[in-house]
């Protein structure tokens, strides 16, 4: 038993809010963290890395300076490092782009020695009598899953065991396509992978574009660019009954907040249900640069001759798609606001219908001993762990994955440095990092002393 490798912490998967958290302990003498990924190395959305395309949050929600804003891997110390802070300040922007955001990621990677790619978690037991996890891994492997900490396709390496007293996973997403727009043609691809087709989409007589979120909106920028060099024709369809934005309002976000956050956590698993179904704005829509800079490119169409047309539709449910002899694409679909059907041929379709939680298949041998919900969803606590009994309690954790349980927070940028906080004050047993208490101006609980007691 003396030579398997002891941790406090194991991390499984190194995406942003993982990296933030063995940020946050790398300042902490006795925060033992150890986080591994599958991946040879750390990227971030490589296939929507458009150059212009910018966070929807403030550089403040970075790793680490919400909840310490004086932590040397903040993103105004990036800055200082790479000598470009007064250009920000005269930028007067505090949204950095997508790419900028990245580079301080990478930047925090190479400040880390607690970060270890190619492995591959296998399973996670608990072992009653040592009480720590026991975690089987494959190290020097080689994976089909980027930054995702557990990978579908593994091949070579060594298998080792790792013992942590902790688990926290944080596998995050995979892209998915709904079953109406399945077809095995090349001629379908995820947004997700947009930037490795775009030459493909380029040189295309037309393109189609399924859904209206911020991506969607994105690519469909990058084709009416394109379109207006003389380019592809375009088609955009949309289930939602408007191109909606995202709502970014003032008192909007502080549903964001850590305050609302706990408020949603304190509801009824049937309330949070309810309202967790109206918020779909906050995720799904498209900002308000974005929607300008659609309507720009659709104005200044208007103004030259002879280019492929472009077609916008909202409300419209796809039903299938049919792969044609000469490979090109039937799309099927159904107005929803009047039930007419809908078709026409496109010679690529690019599918933005978002993502769904990673599976943590390695969590087999202890999922018997984990809580779930009426819909079979893990309990999640306040402090993010997974509800156990006995030893199991405050042991394992989830990030992203806890939607259900906090609300439309869980993948939100500026919530990752206070859920490692809570993480690491929970692990440590005192309050390594004070947590801001004060964070929304709204009254979200039915309490205080306008509430009446009319019984």
């Amino acid at each position: 038993m003396s030579d398997i490798e002891s941790v406090d912490i194991l991390a499984i998967g190194c995406g942003p809010f993982n990296l933030g958290l063995a940020a946050l302990a790398s300042t902490v003498e006795d925060a033992d963290v150890l986080v591994v990924d599958s991946a040879e190395e750390f990227r971030w959305h490589p296939g929507l890395m458009f150059d212009e395309a910018k966070l929807q949050v403030s550089f403040l929600s970075d790793l680490v300076s919400l909840v310490d804003p004086r932590h040397p891997l903040s993103f105004l110390a990036y800055l200082a490092d790479v000598d470009r802070l007064y250009p920000f300040l005269v930028r007067e922007d505090f949204f950095p782009t997508r790419r900028e955001y990245e580079a301080y990621l990478l930047w925090v990677v190479a400040q880390l020695d607690s970060l270890r790619w190619r492995t591959t978690v296998e399973q996670v037991r608990w072992n009653d009598e040592l009480e720590l996890f026991e975690v089987s891994v494959t190290s020097g492997s080689t994976a089909s899953v980027a930054s995702g900490g557990a990978a579908s396709v593994t091949s070579g390496g060594t298998a080792s065991v790792i013992h942590a007293r902790h688990v926290v996973v944080g596998i995050g997403t995979e892209p998915v396509i709904p079953p109406a727009l399945t077809t095995d043609s090349p001629a379908l691809i995820h947004s997700s992978q947009y930037l490795f087709h775009s030459d493909t989409a380029h040189a295309a007589d037309s393109v189609t574009v399924i859904g209206s979120g911020q991506s969607g909106a994105e690519i469909v920028i990058d084709l009416l660019e394109e379109n207006l060099r003389g380019g592809p024709a375009v088609t955009w369809w949309t289930r939602t009954p408007w191109f909606a934005p995202l709502d970014f309002t003032k008192l909007s976000l502080e549903m964001t907040t850590p305050a609302y956050m706990d408020y949603f956590h304190s509801l009824p698993e049937d309330a949070r249900d309810r309202v967790r179904a109206q918020h779909w704005q906050f995720h799904k829509g498209i900002s308000t640069e974005t929607l300008a800079r659609l309507h720009d490119l659709l104005y200044r169409r208007q103004l030259l001759e002879k280019l492929q047309p472009v077609r916008l539709r909202q409300s419209v449910a796809v039903e299938r798609i049919d792969t044609l002899g000469d490979g090109r694409l039937r799309v099927r679909g159904q107005h929803l606001d009047t039930g007419k059907a809908l078709a026409h041929t496109a010679d690529l379709v690019i599918a933005c219908t978002g993502y769904q939680q990673r599976k943590p298949d390695f969590l087999a041998p202890v999922v018997d001993r984990l809580h779930r919900d009426s819909r079979d969803r893990l309990v999640v606590e306040s402090n993010h762990s997974v509800a156990a009994d006995g030893a199991l309690a405050d042991r394992l954790f989830v990030v992203n994955a806890e939607a259900h349980a906090v609300g439309v927070s869980a993948p939100n940028l500026d919530i990752g440095a206070m859920r490692n906080a809570k993480i690491l004050n929970t692990v440590l047993g005192r309050e390594v990092y004070r947590l801001q208490r004060n964070t929304a101006f709204t009254s979200f609980a039915a309490d205080g002393e306008d509430v009446v007691d009319e019984q």
